[in-house]
């Protein structure tokens, strides 16, 4: 490792994935890059990780904690990572082998960035997925693009130290959806520098997956994301004249679903207010 290299340190969140597990750390001590630590945090796994763990024969941090989601579990890792850089990687997924050597190269030749992310190939069910147009990952100033969706992988995602340093760590409060919300405030500080090549491989469509999980109720955690972000008053004008707009979309949509659904005074509590902000937006056009 050349004097220049920065360490990087890759988090490894799980939480039951014993299964998957070892193919995620196999795709890290795989890499064509030295210089980097390996933390997994078992967030209170019932299976038999700890064990497997200690009988793997590479250098890992293991650290076991209870139970407390994935943005805790992150920020667990965060707080022992000695890195410079920080890699994410969700149990269920993996890394192409030159997936640290190339982000690292990158942002070290770009050192304005503070974050940087790739392309990713998606499979469901062990079969390639063809992504979407709206699955685009973009690059740049991208606080517009975050504001509808998650347009950024956790798998995918680089980041130095100092962003954590500006915005903070994970929402623990948010069960899902924490990435929605911390893209959203790394995007308020720094442009996103995008490597366009599949780094990094998502295996995806079961149930015990968090976004499966929470489905039905996704943009109730957005909308909380959102409403976070507004009173914080940290936003420009235009910013604040798009994040309202779309926590009015968000909410309008969210509430006439729980009246559909037979929730009536959730529905409503959530219609007003999305027209509580749409109000505050018109003013202040």
């Amino acid at each position: 490792m050349s004097k220049r290299d920065l360490r990087i340190s890759v988090i490894i969140p799980t939480y039951n994935r014993l299964s998957f597990l070892d193919k995620a750390i196999a795709s890290v001590f795989c890499q064509r890059r030295d210089g980097f630590e390996l933390i997994i945090v078992d967030d209170g796994s019932t299976d038999n990780t700890a064990e497997f763990i200690s009988a793997y024969q590479k250098d890992i941090k293991y650290i076991y904690q209870a139970n407390q989601g994935p943005a805790a579990a992150r920020n667990t890792g965060i707080r022992v990572a000695g890195g410079e850089l920080i890699a994410f990687l969700d149990s269920d997924d993996w890394f192409a082998p030159q997936k640290l050597q190339v982000q690292a190269a990158a942002m070290e030749a770009e050192p304005q960035y503070l974050i940087s992310h790739t392309d990713e190939i998606w499979y469901r069910r062990g079969k390639l997925l063809n992504q979407k147009k709206k699955h685009f990952k973009p690059g740049g100033l991208i606080f517009e693009k975050c504001l509808r969706m998650c347009v950024v992988g956790m798998s995918t995602v680089m980041v130095r130290r100092a962003l954590f340093d500006q915005i903070g760590l994970f929402d623990e409060r948010l069960p899902c959806c924490e990435d929605y919300d911390f893209w959203l405030r790394a995007s308020l500080v720094s442009s996103f520098l995008k490597i366009d090549q599949p780094l990094t491989f998502k295996e995806g469509g079961r149930s015990d997956e968090v976004s499966m999980q929470f489905r039905t109720g996704m943009d109730k955690f957005r909308i909380r994301a959102l409403v976070g972000l507004l009173e914080k008053n940290t936003l420009t004008d235009d910013q604040r004249q798009l994040a309202s707009g779309e926590l009015s979309r968000k909410c309008r949509i969210y509430g006439n679903g729980c009246i559909r659904h037979g929730r009536p005074e959730e529905g409503e509590e959530y219609l007003a207010l999305g027209e509580r902000y749409f109000g505050k937006r018109k003013r202040s056009m």
